[in-house]
């Protein structure tokens, strides 16, 4: 009887719309969040622009031209969020409008003369612009910059290295003022990295004087072509050459695919490839060539010819070279995609950590404001060594790059093996970053707005596209090896690659590492090398255990795999790290270097926190978690100029997103009315 009287009162209270009786704890309520650049709390201790002249290297004024002039214009996007203008792609408009907004884009550009000179023109300085121009669109959209890394580097790049003087005369110019829209059709279903198991199949008809380029199987239809699907109106097709019932190997042939009103030729069949987890601007296309005929001149006859009569004429007789020397030109494509995927990296730490300089998140005491997420310890320690990779990372870049405009047959292998190197971290580190800056920006990083997480979607393909990076790390193994056993075979000093360590006596690691020893470069390079040096001896004596025991050289190969990978890594952490350390040495003493010695510091400690080092016992334990703690300590110290050393990118407000400056703004109601 007393429940129901009870329930009934409530019921009567609630219907009359009775107060409570009032609480007698009150709670205080915290003030609103207010935003506050960055800027006017966190000071510079060096001069900024200085060291973007450092780290960009090279074309400052065009980079910053080409970001104006994408800037200035309404197809590529802008929109205002708290009270600024930014310009990114609309990745949610169906791939059908994206691959033609990419080529609208592209075409922009080509109107404005940022291409001029990019093929017509030769030397080290025309090359340096293309690479600066590259990692500038790339940052805007990795579509955009693949569609014109495909036209120049791969298609321009194959006429120009495979191709001889007729072939640049034709080509060349129409090429580099997109009359002709090249393509470039080297993978299979059936064969990606194994290039030289392609099977398309060219004969020669004498009669004619015309190559005949045939799919003799499903395995054999060209996948992944880059501008295929809807815009390619010529492809370079690499394909088995059959002269008289003789196979002569991967040949490249010059093959239109489309007419000029964009019409598929006589014997040409194309299927799209389908959505993709990213990249949805670039049409890539599947091809089956039937019996296409091509005039014998469409053969890039730089290695080997066909004489009109169909006799094959080639000064290397060896079919091994020959396949060398036809491709060992070609490492542009992995050149530009390690150059360019660091700016990729610089544009996601700068949003994470100009975020994490303005978002708060507990207190530490009561009536206290929330603390900076930058000024937590674990923050610092996930995001500054990645701003340190990052530095490092475009120190080496500068290398790769000088190395491959200077290049000349004789440094082909070199640049091979840097290029493999680079290409496979620099995209593997990429990925690791913006997962990184996706976690640290919590739920803001979700937004495809925001960039960071989109990005990863949009890179992803980088990790095995122009090379598997596993594949590349076992090739640069195979690389070192070659040159340890002529070194030995001759009894001769190693020289080149970086292996000149290997003729001093091996360094030693000091029981005992004090701050001190810790961060000093002569430690960082002893540790990198001897690394290098005894995981080197290992592969050359793993490698002969298995062959010992009856196994060909291949499968030793692919016994020894984890310690190749581990060589592979080794080899290029202290590539890394070298290119690093020799910048920092040519700066006279200033602040500027005294930070930068720094980030030097941090990038040689998280090498020599990779686990190899206990794995292989060139640590203690103890001096293991000495670097562990150590790596804190510098985190902490270069906190300070987090915002200095990402300002420093230079890299234009419109380019980044939202929440890197008045996320408040940018998430208000008034803009949602806006």
């Amino acid at each position: 009887m007393d429940r129901a009287f009870q329930r009934t009162k409530i019921l009567t209270d609630h219907l009359l719309q009775s107060s409570p009786s009032p609480v007698q704890t009150s709670l205080s309520s915290n003030a609103c969040f207010n935003y506050t650049l960055p800027e006017l709390s966190e000071k510079y201790a060096f001069d900024t622009k200085e060291m973007r002249r450092l780290i960009d290297g090279h074309h400052l004024e065009v980079r910053d031209r080409l970001f104006g002039m994408m800037s200035q214009s309404k197809l590529f996007n802008p929109r205002v969020r708290g009270g600024k203008v930014f310009v990114s792609p609309d990745y949610n408009q169906p791939m059908e409008q994206q691959r033609e907004i990419t080529l609208k884009r592209i075409d922009y550009l080509f109107d404005r003369g940022a291409f001029k000179g990019w093929l017509t023109e030769q030397g080290e300085e025309i090359e340096l612009r293309k690479f600066a121009s590259f990692e500038v669109f790339g940052t805007f959209d990795h579509s955009m910059g693949t569609m014109l890394a495909v036209h120049f580097f791969l298609w321009g790049g194959a006429l120009q290295v495979f191709g001889t003087k007729h072939h640049h005369d034709k080509w060349l110019r129409d090429t580099e003022t997109h009359v002709v829209k090249g393509c470039f059709a080297m993978s299979e279903l059936g064969h990606g990295s194994n290039v030289r198991g392609v099977e398309t199949v060219t004969t020669y008809d004498s009669n004619t004087q015309e190559f005949v380029i045939n799919t003799p199987c499903e395995s054999a239809q060209k996948f992944w072509i880059g501008g295929a699907a809807n815009h390619a109106t010529h492809a370079i097709v690499f394909s088995q050459l059959n002269i008289n019932g003789s196979n002569q190997g991967v040949h490249a042939f010059i093959a239109q695919i489309r007419d000029a009103d964009g019409y598929l030729c006589q014997n040409v069949r194309i299927a799209d490839c389908g959505h993709k987890i990213g990249l949805n601007g670039v049409d890539n296309g599947r091809i089956w060539f039937d019996n296409v005929r091509v005039p014998r001149e469409n053969l890039l006859n730089s290695v080997a010819d066909v004489s009109a009569d169909g006799k094959y004429l080639s000064s290397i007789n060896d079919p091994d070279q020959r396949f060398a020397a036809f491709l060992a030109p070609l490492t542009i494509g992995r050149v530009s995609i390690a150059t360019s995927t660091v700016y990729i990296s610089k544009a996601g730490l700068t949003i994470a950590i100009r975020y994490a300089l303005t978002r708060r998140a507990f207190s530490l005491k009561p009536n206290e404001p929330e603390v900076l997420l930058l000024d937590y310890p674990s923050y610092q320690r996930r995001l500054l060594p990645l701003l340190a990779k990052t530095y490092a990372m475009s120190f080496a870049s500068h290398y790769l790059k000088k190395l491959f405009v200077k290049r000349t047959p004789e440094s082909y292998k070199t640049i091979h093996i840097f290029s493999s190197a680079f290409k496979a971290t620099f995209t593997w580190n990429n990925l690791h970053i913006l997962q990184e800056c996706r976690e640290a920006c919590g739920g803001q990083g979700l937004r495809t707005e925001n960039h960071v997480g989109q990005w990863k979607a949009e890179f992803d393909v980088q990790s095995t596209f122009e090379g598997d990076n596993n594949i590349l790390m076992q090739q640069i193994s195979k690389a070192l090896l070659a040159e340890y056993v002529a070194a030995k075979k001759r009894k001769k000093a190693f020289k080149g690659l970086g292996l000149e360590h290997m003729n001093k006596p091996c360094p030693v690691i000091p029981s005992q590492l004090t701050s001190t020893a810790l961060r000093s470069s002569q430690f960082q390079m002893d540790a990198l090398c001897l690394r290098e040096r005894d995981l080197l001896n290992r592969f050359a004596a793993e490698i002969s255990h298995y062959q010992a025991k009856g196994l060909s050289k291949e499968h030793a190969f692919n016994m020894s795999y984890q310690i190749a990978e581990d060589l592979g890594r080794a080899f290029t952490d202290r590539s890394i790290f070298q290119a690093f350390a020799e910048a920092e040495a040519t700066l006279a003493a200033s602040s500027l270097k005294d930070v930068l010695g720094m980030v030097r510091s941090l990038y040689g400690l998280i090498c020599v926190e990779d686990a190899s080092f206990l794995r292989y016992g060139y640590l203690s334990v103890e001096n293991a978690a000495a670097v562990r703690s150590e790596i804190t300590k510098v985190c902490g110290e270069l906190r300070p100029h987090a915002l200095a050393l990402v300002s420093s990118f230079g890299i234009p407000d419109a380019f980044l997103s939202p929440i890197a400056f008045n996320w408040i703004d940018a998430n208000s109601w008034s803009s949602i009315q806006h």
